[in-house]
């Protein structure tokens, strides 16, 4: 059976086009009512309207859904607030925050103008910050919500020329990361989505004949398994042409070196011991799990 979003408000960011329009509709068809952001710009960020955030809202009433336009830009706090007050007044709670709105301004690092790094960094990391900030409290005061941050392979793996792009993106696990933590005991579950997907910003990525089968409605099942009442929190999901990955931030074993003068000398000659993935690997609940193995390996050594 299809999940079930009946009676829940959400907000989709970068909801115009692209993965974001098929995270709106998706939404609204399995009962969802739905804030429809999207600033209708380029994909480089410039320009704006109101057009494809209502053409997509048009759809969705059209369907007998229920759905609102918003143009906010995610760099503006302000208007930001203004869209989480927009939900309030319709519909008296938010539920579920999908944050997707993003741009490209791709270059290598070396003939990268800083001015295009900050921006690709406003918009998706502080964009995102922009939108759970504003939503926080609101989700704590009714002690649930579901937050789908967006990430990428680039963030996760890295691509050429997209440094700005992968930085941010990479930086958005570590949002989700803390922000999982301090909403756990308020039911807020924090998750990230890493799609794989033909849009007007990567089609001219795929040879023309794998771009249906990387349509952007082959991610929603993941979008919506995050930001369901049943979700998981701290997950970052892969999701492209109807397969299904999880990625993870690992610790090796490790080794005990310790402090001598010599350490850097014995961690050269033993690194590939610290860097060997075959003794087992864990992923730490919290930050706080690297300095646990640390402790437990001086012990070990001293034992």
């Amino acid at each position: 059976m299809p999940l079930d979003f009946t009676g829940r408000v959400a907000i989709v960011t970068g909801a115009g086009g692209g993965l974001g329009r098929q995270h709106a509709l998706a939404l609204a068809e399995r009962g969802a009512r739905v804030i429809v952001n999207d600033l209708g710009g380029a994909v480089d960020g410039t320009g704006g309207s109101a057009t494809a955030a209502q053409a997509v809202v048009d759809e969705i009433r059209a369907r007998g859904g229920e759905a609102l336009a918003n143009g906010a830009s995610v760099t503006d706090y302000a208007a930001v607030q203004q869209m989480v007050q927009q939900a309030l007044d319709a519909w008296g709670r938010i539920d579920v925050l999908v944050s997707n709105a993003g741009i490209l301004r791709d270059k290598s690092f070396a003939k990268m103008d800083l001015g295009d790094f900050r921006q690709v960094l406003d918009v998706h990391l502080m964009g995102a910050v922009h939108c759970c900030k504003a939503a926080w409290p609101h989700l704590v005061a009714q002690r649930y919500g579901r937050i789908v941050l967006t990430t990428s392979s680039s963030g996760l793996y890295g691509n050429f020329g997209q440094s700005n792009y992968g930085a941010a993106k990479m930086a958005l696990v570590g949002l989700m990361q803390t922000l999982a933590l301090e909403g756990a005991k308020h039911d807020i579950r924090v998750n990230c989505l890493a799609p794989t997907a033909t849009t007007r910003m990567t089609e001219d990525l795929f040879p023309p004949d794998m771009r249906e089968a990387f349509g952007p409605e082959a991610v929603v099942p993941a979008m919506l398994v995050l930001a369901a009442e049943s979700a998981p929190s701290r997950t970052v999901l892969c999701a492209g042409a109807g397969a299904f990955e999880s990625a993870h931030v690992t610790l090796t074993r490790g080794a005990f070196i310790g402090r001598g003068p010599d350490a850097d000398g014995q961690l050269a000659a033993r690194l590939g011991e610290v860097l060997d993935r075959s003794g087992g690997e864990t992923v730490p609940g919290s930050g706080a799990g690297q300095g646990e193995n640390e402790l437990r390996l001086a012990r070990g050594s001293a034992a």
